[in-house]
C-alpha cells in the first residue's frame, strides 16, 4: 500500500513545478521576445489607448440615441467589433507586462 503523500512533499512538488514553469517560459519566451525597453513597449500602450476610446466613443454614441432606443443589429455588431479589438489588444498588453514582472521577457539596458 502506497502512503498518501505528506504536506511537506506536496509543497516540494507544487513548488518544483512552478520553478519549472517559469524556467520553461523565460527560456520560450526569450526566443520570441527581443529585449524591451519602455520606449519599444510605449506605442503598444498607446494602441491599447486608442482601441480603448475607439470602443468607448463608440459606447458613448448610443448614450446620445434620442429616448435610450434599443439598438440595432448592425449597432450591436459594430460595437462587439470595437470591444474585441480592444479587449484582444488589453490581454496582450496585460500577459506582456506580467512575463515581463515575472522575468520572463529580457529587459534592455
Amino acid at each position: 500500500m502506497i502512503n498518501p503523500p505528506t504536506s511537506k512533499r506536496r509543497q516540494r512538488l507544487l513548488l518544483e513545478i512552478e520553478q519549472g514553469i517559469k524556467q520553461a517560459n523565460r527560456e520560450v519566451i526569450h526566443d520570441y521576445i527581443p529585449p524591451v525597453t519602455a520606449e519599444n513597449i510605449m506605442p503598444f500602450a498607446v494602441s491599447v489607448a486608442r482601441l480603448r476610446a475607439q470602443y468607448l466613443k463608440k459606447a458613448y454614441q448610443f448614450a446620445e440615441k434620442e429616448h435610450g432606443g434599443a439598438l440595432t443589429e448592425a449597432e450591436v455588431t459594430s460595437l462587439r467589433k470595437h470591444q474585441e479589438k480592444y479587449e484582444a489588444a488589453r490581454d496582450a498588453f496585460d500577459a506582456l507586462s506580467t512575463a515581463i514582472q515575472r522575468g520572463y521577457v529580457k529587459i534592455k539596458g
